[in-house]
């Protein structure tokens, strides 16, 4: 596994002003917290998988749960964007999901298709989306009709 984030001071400074006052009983360490929410969102981990520098993985989620219903990572984004010097720059998300053709969740009889599913049978599977009658649980209806 990578080596453990931890926000700087000087970033810390910069994300305060977005939490919200503690109600009661103080919070644990934010920057403790704040800090492995980077790391487990940064690496695509699970909760439960949070390295116990961070603390309990309950106390990450639910920090992170709370302050996502609140907005406050939205806002922290936000203003953090609008402080950037570059604003010509624009990011765009290369994701994307390679399926096999049977993938798809759609009841066909044995033999209705082409063995090697053909271009007609892909022209068939566009022609009946296009009429809303695609099943296929890759895309929405809306996605469909568009296709």
């Amino acid at each position: 596994m990578s080596e453990l984030y931890w926000l700087t001071d000087e970033q810390m400074a910069m994300l305060s002003p977005f939490f919200p006052k503690s109600h009661g009983r103080p919070r644990v360490d934010d920057k403790r917290v704040l800090s492995g929410i980077i790391f487990i969102n940064r690496n695509g981990l699970r909760w439960r998988d949070a390295p116990g520098a961070y603390g309990p993985p309950k106390t990450l989620y639910s920090r992170w749960k709370r302050w996502s219903e609140k907005g406050i990572f939205a806002r922290m984004l936000l203003e953090l964007a609008d402080q950037g010097g570059e604003t010509d720059t624009l990011m765009i998300d290369a994701t994307h999901l390679k399926t096999h053709r049977t993938a798809t969740s759609m009841r066909l009889k044995k033999g209705e298709w082409p063995s090697d599913w053909s271009h007609e049978g892909r022209d068939e599977l566009q022609i009946a989306c296009r009429n809303g009658r695609c099943r296929s649980s890759l895309a929405d209806v809306s996605d469909c009709r568009a296709a």
